[in-house]
């Protein structure tokens, strides 16, 4: 008996000196600050944790990833500043095209006007961003995935003129954001449109600045502008989009192994973006009608008519773009 307690305290000691030997070996390699401006109960704060607790499972702990939502870390323009410096290393973000007028195609109108499209478009090995990460990674930053948050439509307090003729002018005067992809995209609809930053959007529909919102996708209209709005037109001219980037000089101190683990995850990622992005738009769409607003869905044929006009809007970007890119992003998705 004394024998068998001798040998069931031996096998207890090696089982705990092995498991302490396992957790150092566990012991983090890398320890990355994961950056966002999302609220922290807000869907895309959700996946930026599922982001971070898959890297550090399948890294098999090597990778620790810390997410600081609610832009904890910084505003979206202060944040990439750091990504390139390599002071943060990871954010799901909107991507400033500050740095190059030609991030703006991230959010041009017209790319894509079903769930079907954006599934080819919006994939990791897909022009969209591989042309992104290409850009980017002249200042420093890779881009491996995206969160699609939902379609862009159109809020408003009153209803729109023949809302699929943009040969009609729209009757109301609607912020847009200070893009030109957004302002060209609204135009080509025919909105009369005055630009209001992001802080001032509640106030300008409140007080009557802006009769309609172009720039939101339909989660955030409603949390946002739910008590304002009576109207929602579901015209799918542009993704709300937050591209999951990486700091090169994190990326590059990474093993080609665990480089190739991120690469899986922001692939996967994206594609369960496309799909919880769908199903959320379709809940916040019915809370939109509980609450009073009226809600107009419309179909792929039905929508030919804008995505044409947007797309002969393009040429308009030539001064932003360049004609070389123009011309590239034309020949990748035509123009009718």
């Amino acid at each position: 008996m004394r024998n068998f307690k001798k040998i069931a305290l031996g096998a207890l000691v090696l089982f705990l000196c092995a498991g302490f030997v396992t957790v150092v070996e566990a012991a983090p390699q890398h320890r990355f600050r994961f950056a966002g401006q999302h609220p922290i109960d807000h869907p895309v704060t959700l996946g930026m944790n599922w982001v971070a607790n898959e890297i550090r499972e399948r890294t098999e702990g090597r990778i620790e990833v810390t997410v600081f939502p609610a832009s904890q870390l910084g505003d979206w323009s202060g944040v990439i500043n750091e990504l390139i410096q390599g002071t943060i290393d990871m954010s799901m973000m909107s991507l400033s095209p500050a740095f190059d007028p030609r991030f703006g195609v991230l959010y041009m109108n017209g790319l894509v006007v079903s769930y079907d499209q954006a599934r080819e478009v919006y994939l990791p090995d897909a022009w969209l961003l591989q042309t992104l990460d290409r850009m980017t990674s002249e200042i420093g930053i890779r881009i491996v995935g995206i969160y699609l948050e939902g379609f862009i439509g159109v809020g408003s307090t009153t209803p729109l003129n023949e809302p699929l003729n943009p040969a009609v002018d729209k009757g109301v005067m609607t912020r847009v954001p200070g893009m030109a992809v957004f302002i060209t995209g609204a135009h080509a609809m025919n909105f009369r449109t005055v630009t209001v930053p992001w802080a001032d959007v509640f106030f300008a529909v409140q007080t009557g600045t802006a009769d309609a919102v172009i720039g939101l996708a339909a989660a955030t209209a409603y949390t946002m502008l739910g008590d304002l709005l009576s109207y929602w037109y579901v015209l799918n001219y542009s993704m709300e989009s937050h591209p999951f980037q990486i700091s090169m000089s994190s990326w590059d101190r990474l093993s080609p192994q665990d480089q190739q683990i991120i690469a899986d995850i922001g692939r996967e990622f994206t594609l369960r973006s496309i799909e919880m992005a769908e199903v959320d738009e379709n809940r916040f769409f019915g809370y939109m009608e509980a609450r009073g607003i009226t809600v107009h869905r419309f179909t792929e044929e039905e929508l030919q008519p804008i995505k044409e006009a947007l797309h002969a809007s393009w040429d308009g970007l030539v001064d932003t773009f360049g004609q070389e890119f123009v011309d590239e992003i034309k020949s990748v998705f035509g123009t009718n």
